[in-house]
């Protein structure tokens, strides 16, 4: 089955519609991007390596692909732009989108 790019953008810009009033995102952060494999014996060093090859940087947390980028604008259009770069390159490897979130390990 082909990937739901509409609703994956749509859901990308409904988080910004779900910001509660009086509270307010940075103007720029790192962007976490997230993938998960679909096969066990998933090719993680060449998701990475591509990744990589388009200015991501990439990390592991378990099973999940980590593919940063930033510090960027953090507007749904930016966000989106970067997560469909992403999500792309990913599906060709056999891994998932599972979302985004800020970089903000505090």
């Amino acid at each position: 089955m082909a990937h739901d790019y509409e609703a994956q953008r749509r859901e990308t810009f409904d988080t910004f519609k779900d910001v509660p009033k009086g509270e307010s995102l940075p103007a720029r952060a790192e962007i976490d991007f997230l993938f998960f494999p679909e096969e066990a014996d998933a090719n993680y060093a060449a998701l990475e390596k591509a990744l990589q090859a388009r200015g991501f940087r990439t990390s592991r947390d378990d099973d999940l692909l980590v593919a940063t980028k930033g510090p960027m604008p953090v507007t749904p259009e930016a966000i989106w732009a970067e997560e469909r770069i992403a999500t792309e390159i990913a599906l060709k490897h056999d891994f998932y989108p599972d979302g985004w979130d800020l970089g903000l390990d505090d």
